[in-house]
């Protein structure tokens, strides 16, 4: 739940996704062509921008007023739709993540919200931002 300070009186949500982590997390086929994959993937997540979303524990919809994705190894390649920031890792795809949300938190009121079901990426990431995992985009995007 996000509700700290500042943070409670945002109707915006700021989201940064780790994209490898969301990926993986159905056995679709991804790995045949992970850059084809990740590109349809995006191309999902991009309707989003804009739209107002639930974030799990909360009574009213915030509007993602930008979202962020995370993209490491191969699928750095993938195109990137219109209505998303992607930044390419150097490295660690989970780094890049861990810096992105900590940076955020530290400087914007507007609340931030990080998709990964990696457990050792969220014990990186700062108090301040809020974490959900894979299904609650996945879900949200209609990706079984």
């Amino acid at each position: 739940m996000i509700a700290q300070g500042a943070h409670a009186r945002s109707a915006d949500l700021l989201l940064v996704v780790d994209t490898a982590n969301v990926l993986g997390s159905r056995p679709d086929g991804w790995w045949r062509d992970r850059i084809g994959a990740t590109t349809s993937l995006l191309e999902a997540i991009a309707r989003l921008s804009g739209a107002p979303v639930r974030v799990p524990g909360e009574m009213n919809d915030r509007r993602l007023r930008e979202i962020i994705v995370v993209l490491e190894g191969r699928a750095k390649r993938a195109d990137v739709p219109a209505g998303i920031l992607a930044l390419r890792a150097h490295a660690d795809g989970d780094e890049c993540v861990a810096a992105v949300a900590t940076a955020l938190a530290a400087t914007t009121d507007t609340p931030v919200l990080v998709v990964t079901g990696d457990r050792g990426l969220r014990a990186r990431l700062p108090a301040h931002a809020a974490v959900v995992g894979a299904t609650w985009l996945n879900h949200l995007i209609g990706r079984p």
